[in-house]
């Protein structure tokens, strides 16, 4: 006699990495139905995709470099820009931002660090934290240097005012060395505020006593949902941190 086939196992609603991906592509489309796409969103993209990259492989260089190879293990040590997408931060959120007409706000999916595999595991984790906010000032600093190479100096100081104007007046070439700077800049200053989970929060975390530390990480884990309800709550809150980074990258360039 055979014996009864097992029970089926019931079936449960499982929301994964693809689906999100899925439903952030589908709301992307439909703000380009909504919204003719033109050329400062593709150079906004072109710029702001690999810097934000580049920030997150300079965590796991830096990690690596100190002892922990969490990041080289888990193959995002990579400049594929798949590797690095968050389906909630980088697809869905901005989405519905853009949609909502609430701005613009999205994160790529952080680099994983072990700072318990690195050498010095409190001092070695700030140059991990601060080494992507680093590589976003370096790309600013290429781009003044590119700028001053190819723009006559008279017209360092115009460039703010023109491009602000009317982005397309200078040419593609001057338009993506100045928004390559710009966003950079931007990324930089707002990454180091000491507020987790940003890279700035790194150093709070540094001056916390030993015994702290278990407590503090547990409120890391929920310090992402934390801050994107700041910036939803309190929309002039980027405007006050962007300004003024624009403000001073335009003084630095004319400088």
């Amino acid at each position: 006699m055979t014996p009864p086939p097992p029970p089926r196992p019931k079936r449960r609603l499982r929301v994964d990495g693809q689906i999100l991906v899925v439903i952030g592509l589908v709301l992307l489309a439909a703000y380009g139905l909504r919204h003719s796409i033109g050329l400062s969103f593709v150079l906004v993209l072109i710029v702001i995709v690999p810097s934000i990259i580049l920030h997150e492989v300079a965590h796991g260089v830096v990690a690596l470099a100190c002892g922990d190879d969490t990041a080289r293990r888990a193959g995002r040590l990579t400049l594929n820009p798949l590797r690095h997408i968050d389906p909630i931060g980088t697809l869905v959120l901005p989405a519905v931002l853009a949609l909502s007409g609430l701005g613009a706000f999205g994160y790529a999916k952080p680099v994983p660090i072990d700072p318990r595999r690195m050498r010095h595991p409190r001092n070695d984790a700030i140059l991990v934290g601060l080494a992507g906010p680093a590589t976003n000032l370096v790309l600013a600093g290429i781009s003044i240097v590119a700028l001053r190479a190819i723009t006559p100096a008279t017209e360092l100081h115009q460039l703010p005012e023109i491009l602000s104007f009317h982005l397309g007046a200078l040419g593609v070439p001057t338009e993506l060395l100045y928004l390559l700077g710009l966003l950079n800049v931007v990324l930089a200053v707002f990454n180091v505020l000491p507020i987790p989970p940003l890279d700035g929060s790194i150093l709070l975390e540094r001056l916390l006593p030993s015994s702290a530390l278990p407590t503090w990480w547990r409120i890391r884990r929920y310090s992402m949902v934390l801050l994107l309800a700041v910036v939803l709550l309190v929309p002039g809150l980027l405007a006050h941190v962007f300004y003024p980074a624009e403000i001073a990258w335009a003084r630095v360039l004319a400088a």
